[in-house]
């Protein structure tokens, strides 16, 4: 792969975690209310028009990406984003890993080390 492809490839990394944890953020809290309330009170946050910006961010990233990489192989890279959010939202929101989830982690890095090498 060409050092832009990498490029590409962690920045939607680094995008789609951090537009994940962003939003994790602004719908989180006891003081959000119920309802129609809880909209309001999300849409008020700037974590929310952070994740929503780092979205369209990562869309345009992803568009470069995929105009360089076979889809086939694109798709299988981009699922590392799962092993990141996952791992972004143990260190910062205390989310346990059960062992099924461990498992999972460990089975999508590897296939994605796989297509990585295979590239």
């Amino acid at each position: 792969m060409s050092t832009l492809v990498v490029l590409l490839w962690l920045a939607n990394i680094v995008l789609d975690t951090f537009g994940q944890l962003s939003f994790k953020a602004a719908a989180t809290g006891p003081d959000l209310g119920e309802g129609l309330a809880r909209w309001r009170a999300m849409a008020r946050r700037p974590w929310i028009w952070l994740g929503v910006a780092a979205y369209v961010a990562e869309f345009l990233v992803w568009l470069a990406f995929l105009s360089l990489v076979p889809l086939s192989q694109g798709v299988l890279l981009g699922s590392i984003n799962i092993v990141a959010v996952m791992v972004a939202g143990r260190m910062l929101f205390a989310e346990h890993f059960t062992p099924l989830r461990t498992l999972g982690i460990l089975l999508v890095a590897c296939g994605v080390a796989v297509v990585g090498i295979g590239a």
